[in-house]
């Protein structure tokens, strides 16, 4: 067998890799890529794909949600599959009427609460099966602190970010969090955003709404997650205001000072 140094020739830059996920410095066999990391590539891409094809199991996540004590409620949109959603984003964007129905029928039977957590499988299933219910729990809680009351959790399947503004509406909440699944990258297949929206309405555009992304292990931690929504949820209602117009300066300090930010190209 062929000593692996004789047939792969290493790149310059490999030593940056620590600093990224991007795949630069991969080398060469020949005019090739190495057989390791072609490998890689086309798990990577296979990680990517069932991230958005393989089923949300929404059992698995109620039954997550439940021992964090939090009461999940089933919904979905007007996707019937995920061949639909898939190609008409609108039908992602509304709740299919029988889910509509029963939202209603509670807001009809309990007092409007002021915040209201909604999941959306979105485009990655992986990250809300692995992340969405640390991550209620997690914001549950800070709701707790802040005095605010929390309706029920929505699960919404084949969902996109605009089904929030719905859901939020039948429900008479003020406060609006959306937890959806991020269109995968090659290096991140369990990507989770949070949308945060002032006053939800059916209508608003994105303009109307906060956004924290790249919520996983090798990004943003949950928790330097719910820190950031909760400073957006005391100014939102200070203010009366979220979207474009409310600038997430939580930890701008930190950013230009803190240990551990700065760039390694300027050390």
């Amino acid at each position: 067998m062929s000593d692996k140094k004789t047939i792969v020739t290493d790149n310059p830059w490999a030593s940056l890799r620590r600093y990224t996920d991007a795949r630069i410095g991969l080398g060469r066999a020949g005019v090739s890529l190495p057989s390791q990391q072609q490998l890689a590539f086309q798990l990577a891409h296979a990680q990517a794909r069932d991230a958005v094809h393989i089923p949300l199991d929404v059992a698995a996540l109620s039954a997550q949600l439940l021992d964090a004590g939090l009461q999940p409620i089933r919904l979905h949109s007007r996707a019937d599959n995920r061949e639909t959603y898939l190609q008409r984003p609108d039908y992602g964007r509304r709740l299919e009427a029988d889910s509509a129905a029963r939202l209603k029928q509670y807001a009809a039977e309990h007092s409007a609460a002021d915040a209201c957590i909604v999941i959306a499988d979105g485009l990655s299933s992986t990250a809300i099966q692995r992340h969405a219910a640390r991550m209620s729990a997690l914001i549950a809680e800070g709701l707790a602190g802040e005095g605010l009351t929390l309706a029920p959790v929505a699960i919404v399947e084949q969902g996109r970010v605009a089904v929030g503004d719905e859901v939020a509406e039948l429900l008479g909440c003020r406060l609006l969090i959306l937890l959806v699944g991020e269109r995968p990258g090659l290096s991140s297949p369990d990507s989770l955003g949070i949308y945060f929206t002032y006053a939800p309405r059916v209508g608003l555009t994105d303009a109307a709404r906060n956004c924290i992304s790249n919520l996983r292990p090798a990004g943003m931690a949950l928790e330097e997650g719910a820190e950031r929504l909760l400073w957006l949820i005391r100014e939102a209602q200070r203010r009366g205001l979220s979207g474009v117009t409310l600038k997430d300066e939580s930890g701008s300090a930190d950013a230009l000072e803190g240990e551990g930010r700065r760039n390694f190209l300027l050390d």
